[in-house]
This record gives structure tokens, C-alpha cells and sequence, in this order.
């Protein structure tokens, strides 16, 4: 894992079924959950679920409280940090807080940053940070757009996925030109002037992307020159006087403590500190006196700017679309660059389609090849991916299974057979033994076997995967013994590439925590914030010992619990 962590920090949970209140921190690496039935370990995950935008559920608020709170906190990449504070979010050294709150009477509200959000909104954000695994979740294994994803990430498609992305768009648009281009024809005289009116008053003003925005702010400064030099003259009054001066006060300051440079560090890193407050302010009131001198009132340049402001709104009203101003005067823009193509188009009558027609027929024939190239380049992969996928399912107890990740291209002869996702149609078959015919995964494929399926999928496709975390609940279910081991061994591996949380009743799987905390019920029957519990190296011997036999005195059990644990060591 880098040395940045990104991923899930900390889950607190108030009012959550038989949880009443909780505060589960997480660590990079394998985190593992676990208590005995009943005591809340699904509660958490049905917490990250609401954190994450899933449906509301008022049944889940506890009896007899008013509301539940659930939120969230994750450490963010760089990217998601700026994208998120350029829509109002608040980050807290480099964390995301996100929070549910959901009443007693059902209603629900959801914060992301301290900001008021909706569920969709943080739904798909919860794509780019988290990847929940569960046996409801493993209907993805069946959607096209999950596996063909998973063959273009494994096989580093993007840029060939990009060059037939850009064709096919220029085809469409081209395309799309023709179409318009033919049924303009009947009205070309009527539309080739109604085009020129509009080109002749654009051209005489001739309005610049942007040029709305730049000319408001220097009119707002233009019309404020007096208030603006009462300001900064009153600034730099307050700052340097002939009775006062902040430059010298701050130089006879440093020059005092510069006499005892070299005595204490803390001091010296404090003499710095005040070295560049009095650069910075220096270069500050040397920016107040440059402003100030040139400030000033040019009559001719207010009247030029308010002059040309009517043009642009002029030309606007008259040939603008829509209410917003701004978004109109752009587009006006985008419709001038285009309209001296579309001019020619029609001028160019039967002719200008013939010639547009070939230019399609050319951009087809180029857009046919790179899909073919696209298709060779997914068929490859996924004979490579489906071979790492099956090792790794060997591995997790179902020695005679085999996966294939099945890409069935067409044959293109027209447009119809190609989508924005090139040729192939993609979906993943399975077999549990030899001899069997493959079947679509979902339909031949136990809940257990579905559920290790989708590990191995994860395991293999780590190195391109973008989420930072993965939680997964019952992924251990129907499986025992040695395939227990290899489930826990498999999570550690994932874990190497991505933080994983892990809900577990299985010891074979707890033993491969890099962080191991237990869920118990006090008397009452309630979760309570002393309740959840990072255990200590001597308390994970207990808890293991616990889950192999429901005793945690059991001298057996405790053996075979530091077995299992001196096992992991040795891998």
C-alpha cells in the first residue's frame, strides 16, 4: 500500500438497530469484524450502506429513539479532494466526512463536506471509493458493463477504447450533418439567409468567449474608482506614517531577535517565520501603492465598455436561446464557428450531401477497423484473464470450476452493429466441474461459489482497480477448513493492492487481520461504544479460540487458535 493512505477511517453509528452507539476506527491493510450472531457485526455494514446513498430504511432506526446518525469518514486522493471543494464540500486534512442522518417518522437527510447533498449525488461518488462485495452484490457478474470494464482495465484498453470512442463521435456527428443537411434542402434558399442574418450582426460586433464576465468586472471597478481609492489610501495610511511605520516595527523586531541567532532552534525557526511575514508584507504594500497609482477613471473606456455591453446584450436577445444569459451568449459563439461549414453545405446542394456521404463512408471503414482491433484486443485479454481468474478460484476450494470470460464480436457491415463501446458483447460463464457446459455464472453458481468467484475476480484485477477500499460480507459463506484458509489468504493478498474490510464467523478467515476488531453485546442486549474493541495480539487468541468452538476457554481451541495464528506469520 503507498505510504498515503487513501480509504475508509472511521465508522460512527448512533441509534442503528441493536447498536446504540459506536465508533469503529480502520486502518490500511485486512480489517476484520467479528462477534457472536446478534451482536450488530451486519449493523455496520448496513451503516456504510446509508453512508453510501443506499435506500432508507426507518425499520432500522432503534425503538424508542427519535432519529439514527450514521457517517463516514474517508481519506481522499488529491483529485476527488479538489473535485469535491469545487462543489462546496468541506475536507479536513485530506478526509471526507459523510453523514445520514434518518428519523423515526422516515425522514432522511444526507451531508457530504458538512454540505447538504442528496443520496444519488453520494451513491455515485461511493463507485469511485468503495466496492462493496455481498451475495446481493454478485448480480454484477451479469451486467455487461462490469465485465467489459474489467477486460479493458486488465488489458490497459483505454487509449484504444479512446481512438474508437472519438471516431465513432465522428461519425455520428457527421452522420448526424447529412441527416440535418437533407431535410434543410427543401427550405436551403430560406435557411442559408436566415444563417447569414445571423453570421452579418455577429461579425459587427464580433464578441469574444468570456467577454460578458470581463467586461461586468471592469465596469463594477470602473464605476467604484473613488470607494476603491478612499479604501487603499486609508489602508496604507494605517500601515506606514511618519508617526508609525509596521516595515519598521517589524525590521526592528527581526533585527532584534537576529542578534541571538543560533541559540535555540525554536526561536531561529520563529525568527524565519517573521522573516518572511515582513517579505510577504513588503511585497503587499508594494502592491497597494502600484495599485493605487494606477487607478483612475478613463471616460472614454467606461463609455467604450458600456457601449460594447449593450451590443453583446443586443445581439443576445435577439438571436440567443434559453434564460440564462451567459450559457446563450457561448453558444451564440459555438453557432457562429459552425455556421460558416453549414453555409457551404447548403450551398453545395446534391452535391455537397454526395461529397459529405463519402467523407461517411471513409470515417466508417476506419471506425470498422479499429474496431476489430478493439475486439482482437478484448478477445486476447480475456483468455488471459479468464486463466488468472480460474487459478485463483482453484485456489479458494473448487479445484475442478473454470471460468470463461466469453467476447462475442460482430460482424459489422453497418453503423447498427457498432455502439459507443465498440463490436462485442461480453458476459462470464461458469462451470463447477469438468465435463459440465459452461453456464451464465449467476444461474449455475451457488451463493458460495458466486461469492469466491467475485473475490478472485477483485484479487486479479487489483493492480487496476480504482477503488481504495473493498468491504465483503459473506464471503466465506458455505465454505470451511482448508477453503476458509484460502478465502483469509486470498483477502490478504487483495489487501496488499487496497485497504479490505472483512465481516467474518469464520477463524480460518479472522487469522489474516492486519486489524482485527469484535463486536459484543453488553447486558442489555445493546451495542455500545465500549463494545466494539481493537484486539490486542493476546485478545485475538480468545477471539479466535471463540469462533473455532464457541468456548473461549477451551484449551483445545486456544491451541489450535495460536496454530493458526503462528501459520500466518509463516506465509
Amino acid at each position: 500500500m503507498s505510504e498515503e493512505f487513501c480509504g475508509l477511517e472511521e465508522i460512527t453509528i448512533r441509534n442503528l438497530g441493536v447498536i446504540e452507539s459506536a465508533s469503529i476506527e480502520l486502518q490500511p491493510g485486512l480489517n476484520v469484524l467479528t462477534g457472536e450472531t446478534g451482536a450488530g457485526k451486519t449493523m455496520v455494514l448496513t451503516a456504510l450502506s446509508l453512508i453510501l446513498g443506499g435506500k432508507s430504511d426507518v425499520e432500522k432506526v432503534r425503538t424508542g429513539s427519535d432519529r439514527m446518525v450514521v457517517s463516514g469518514r474517508f481519506a481522499l486522493p488529491q483529485s476527488l479532494i479538489t473535485e469535491l471543494e469545487e462543489s462546496g464540500s468541506e475536507i479536513e486534512d485530506g478526509a471526507l466526512l459523510i453523514t445520514r442522518t434518518i428519523t423515526a417518522d422516515g425522514k432522511s437527510r444526507i451531508q457530504l463536506g458538512g454540505a447538504p447533498t442528496t443520496a444519488g449525488r453520494v451513491s455515485e461518488l461511493a463507485s469511485e471509493l468503495v466496492e462493496v462485495h455481498a451475495q446481493s452484490s454478485t448480480n454484477r457478474l451479469t451486467k455487461p458493463a462490469f465485465i467489459r470494464e474489467a477486460i479493458d482495465a486488465f488489458g490497459k484498453h483505454h487509449d484504444l477504447l479512446g481512438v474508437y470512442q472519438e471516431s465513432f463521435a465522428n461519425y455520428q456527428e457527421l452522420s448526424a450533418r447529412v441527416e440535418q443537411l437533407r431535410r434543410d434542402q427543401k427550405n436551403r434558399e430560406s435557411e442559408i439567409a436566415r444563417i447569414s442574418e445571423f453570421m452579418k450582426a455577429f461579425t459587427a460586433v464580433n464578441p469574444e468567449s468570456g467577454e460578458i464576465a470581463s467586461i461586468e468586472n471592469e465596469l463594477v471597478r470602473l464605476n467604484s474608482v473613488d470607494e476603491l481609492q478612499q479604501a487603499v489610501s486609508l489602508s496604507l495610511n494605517t500601515l506606514d506614517t511618519d508617526d508609525y511605520s509596521v516595515t519598521s516595527a517589524l525590521v526592528n523586531s527581526k533585527r532584534a531577535l537576529d542578534h541571538v541567532a543560533g541559540k535555540d532552534a525554536t526561536l531561529d525557526a520563529l525568527t524565519q517565520e517573521l522573516g518572511d511575514s515582513l517579505y510577504n508584507y513588503q511585497e503587499t504594500l508594494g502592491g497597494l501603492h502600484r495599485y493605487l497609482s494606477a487607478l483612475d477613471v478613463d471616460p472614454s473606456r467606461l463609455e467604450y465598455l458600456q457601449e460594447r455591453k449593450a451590443a453583446i446584450n443586443s445581439l443576445i436577445k435577439k438571436f440567443g436561446e434559453g434564460s440564462d444569459r451567459t450559457l446563450a451568449f457561448e453558444e451564440l459563439i459555438s453557432r457562429a464557428q459552425a455556421s460558416s461549414a453549414r453555409i457551404q453545405d447548403l450551398e453545395g446542394g446534391s452535391a455537397r450531401i454526395q461529397d459529405l456521404e463519402r467523407e461517411l463512408s471513409t470515417l466508417f471503414k476506419e471506425l470498422s477497423k479499429v474496431a476489430a482491433k478493439l475486439s482482437a484486443a478484448r478477445q486476447e485479454t480475456s483468455r488471459i484473464m479468464q486463466e488468472k481468474i480460474t487459478e485463483e478460484v482453484h485456489s479458494l476450494a473448487m479445484p475442478h470450476s473454470a471460468i470463461i470470460v466469453e467476447v462475442q464480436s460482430r460482424d459489422v457491415k453497418s453503423i447498427s452493429d457498432l455502439t459507443i463501446h465498440g463490436a462485442d458483447e461480453i458476459q462470464i460463464l461458469f462451470t463447477s466441474h469438468e465435463g459440465a457446459a459452461p453456464g451464465v455464472i449467476t444461474k449455475v453458481a451457488s451463493g458460495g461459489e458466486l461469492s469466491r468467484v467475485m473475490l478472485a475476480i477483485e484479487v486479479v484485477l487489483a493492480s487496476v482497480n480504482r477503488v481504495s477500499t473493498y468491504i465483503f460480507d459473506e464471503v466465506d459463506s458455505g465454505v470451511g477448513g482448508k477453503a476458509a484458509v484460502e478465502v483469509g489468504r486470498r483477502l490478504k493478498l487483495l489487501a496488499e493492492a487496497a485497504q479490505v474490510v472483512v465481516v467474518t464467523h469464520l477463524a480460518q478467515v479472522a487469522v489474516w487481520a492486519d486489524h482485527h476488531l469484535v463486536v459484543r453485546k453488553n447486558e442489555s442486549g445493546l451495542v455500545s461504544v465500549s463494545d466494539v474493541i481493537a484486539l490486542t495480539e493476546a485478545q485475538r487468541s480468545v477471539e479466535i479460540a471463540r469462533m473455532l468452538s464457541g468456548q473461549e476457554e477451551s484449551a483445545t481451541a486456544r491451541e489450535h487458535a495460536r496454530e493458526l495464528l503462528g501459520m500466518v506469520k509463516e506465509a
